[in-house]
């Protein structure tokens, strides 16, 4: 198989070109398509979170660890979340990522099982989604699509690596096939994975509708107090009129 520095660098030549793409032809400002190209970049490494040690686990875990709470910062604000608060759920998402979500990896994954599979690659792509809204669907779709990309890049590789194309000589290896699959022979990880597959799904399809709600009720509750501060010194405000007559 395909190894550390061959995914990096393959999701980073496909980055740079989806990046391009985007702004190219899709009207997307530079800062969108860079951030776009890092996401396939570091997504080309989410497949071997199911590594058992390694390279490929530390790096990966590192680098969702610390760019996933960056992501996540429109989706604190439109929860209406104080400075304070961001900080402390940016830190939380962290440990999650860094300590749990990778031992739950460990504990619960084989190398090349569902995790390396095509729905897979659509479950990283909508939890992108779901982390990152955006007051443009298309921006937030273009950056959700990196990330599903990448980690297609991943696969593919993988079973690029698994042909044997010496010269004279062709055959396929045993971990053939073990990558670009829409099932594994573990029953209960084909559910796991398609059930995490169909919930993300649902949220994603009512998700917009929910960050309207938030954002309508976060803009009452700013146009309430702006209100409040106006009358709460009506005394203090008929002064400052006062104040400005022309024969004071």
């Amino acid at each position: 198989m395909a190894d550390f520095k061959t995914h990096i660098t393959g999701s980073t030549l496909v980055g740079v070109g989806y990046g391009y793409w985007g702004m190219a032809s899709q009207g997307m400002s530079l800062e969108s398509a860079i951030i776009a190209g890092g996401l396939c970049s570091v997504s080309g490494m989410l497949p071997d979170l199911d590594s058992d040690s390694g390279i490929p686990l530390r790096e990966t875990s590192m680098f969702a660890a610390a760019i996933v709470p960056v992501l996540m910062i429109e989706r604190f604000r439109d929860m209406g979340l104080s400075n304070e608060a961001m900080a402390l759920g940016a830190m939380l998402v962290y440990v999650t990522i860094r300590f749990i979500l990778v031992e739950v990896f460990k504990r619960y994954t084989v190398h090349r099982g569902m995790w390396h599979s095509i729905p897979a690659a659509l479950v990283a792509g909508l939890s992108a989604y779901l982390a990152m809204p955006c007051a443009s669907e298309g921006i937030r779709v273009y950056k959700s699509l990196a990330v599903f990309v990448g980690f297609m890049v991943h696969l593919i590789l993988d079973e690029i690596w698994s042909i044997d194309f010496r010269l004279g000589h062709f055959r396929l290896k045993k971990s053939f096939g073990t990558a670009l699959k829409f099932f594994g022979n573990n029953w209960i990880a084909n559910v796991s994975v398609y059930a995490k597959l169909f919930l993300l799904a649902y949220l994603a399809w009512g998700d917009y509708g929910i960050l309207d709600r938030l954002r309508q009720r976060n803009r009452m509750q700013e146009t309430g107090a702006a209100y409040e501060t106006y009358i709460a010194d009506p005394q203090q405000e008929f002064r400052q009129w006062a104040d400005r007559l022309p024969w004071r």
